[in-house]
């Protein structure tokens, strides 16, 4: 069978359009479904006055698709729990969402992380390992810098300070 020219450009263009049918022009989709894209900055530990427990702040930045905080550990602490308040009332929680293309803040009278059963406890000036486990993205190690007990950054210098932190 003899094609013409005419008959083999219009096949080549029915099939550019059906290839093309088939791609997604919403990138927001893709990214939503996609893989995360985690960074961590604004931690920190205020120290503490005493006892045997401290919180934790930090701010979780995802460019990327939907993950989940699973949970989180340090060498500081027997156990480190994640809390929320809310009306005033703190409440343990077993996760907490990372929304795609979104922000979860830990920070002061909000979501936060408590380290119960201190080993040691850490003073200003020191610096405390933390890994923070993602359903997704793994692993996450992160250095929480401990500051004055009264230190509470405001929203705008905790995002300037966003850095990568790799999964592990």
């Amino acid at each position: 069978m003899r094609r013409t020219p005419l008959a083999l450009g219009a096949t080549a263009l029915a099939a550019g359009l059906a290839l093309t049918a088939c791609g997604s022009g919403d990138s927001s989709a893709s990214a939503s479904s996609g893989k995360p894209a985690v960074k961590v900055g604004g931690a920190f530990i205020p120290a503490p006055a005493g006892g045997d427990m401290a919180a934790g702040f930090f701010i979780v930045h995802n460019s990327g698709g939907a993950d989940t905080l699973t949970s989180v550990t340090s060498a500081i602490a027997q156990q480190v729990t994640l809390h929320s308040t809310k009306g005033g009332v703190m409440k343990e929680q077993r996760s907490f969402p990372v929304p795609a293309d979104g922000e979860l803040d830990f920070e002061r009278g909000g979501n936060h992380l408590m380290f119960e059963n201190l080993k040691q406890t850490p003073k200003e000036g020191d610096k405390v390992s933390v890994e923070l486990h993602f359903a997704k993205s793994g692993t996450v190690t992160v250095t929480f810098p401990v500051k004055a007990a009264t230190y509470n950054p405001t929203a705008k210098s905790a995002h300037s300070s966003m850095s990568s932190h790799t999964s592990h």
